[in-house]
């Protein structure tokens, strides 16, 4: 009986990464310096501003999350910008509010969207970057 609960307990865990989608794109804390980088690079990029409290971003999070498990978006670097903390770098980038994505193609901003949630919008603003 408990060497079948053990082996009930270690399985979750493994369903759990089975249920998760991997995400091609590379994520990580906005940085002015990583966002020049990526820039010079000609890599595409998505700037995806958030607030922890923000239902809107968590929607928007997994939304690009989803759509970047295609492997289309291999090169793609998301950079999360905390719109509480952040404020000297949101306000550099002319962000108004949370829930904002902005999309590079190289230097070039390719998009913006504030607040959208549906899936069209956030995929048709992620393939711009490409």
């Amino acid at each position: 009986m408990i060497a079948g609960l053990i082996k009930s307990l270690l399985a979750v865990p493994a369903l759990a990464m089975m249920a998760a989608p991997a995400a091609a794109a590379q994520v990580q804390k906005f940085d002015e310096q990583a966002l020049a980088n990526a820039q010079a690079q000609g890599r595409p990029v998505l700037v995806d501003v958030y607030a922890d409290w923000c239902s809107v971003c968590k929607v928007q999070h997994k939304q690009i999350t989803a759509i970047t498990a295609d492997p289309a978006y291999d090169r793609l670097l998301v950079l999360r910008l905390n719109y509480d903390t952040q404020k000297a770098e949101r306000r550099k980038l002319n962000v108004p509010r949370q829930s904002t994505l902005i999309a590079f193609k190289g230097r070039t901003e390719s998009g913006r969207v504030i607040a959208a949630t549906d899936r069209a919008t956030i995929a048709a603003l992620l393939k711009s970057t490409l």
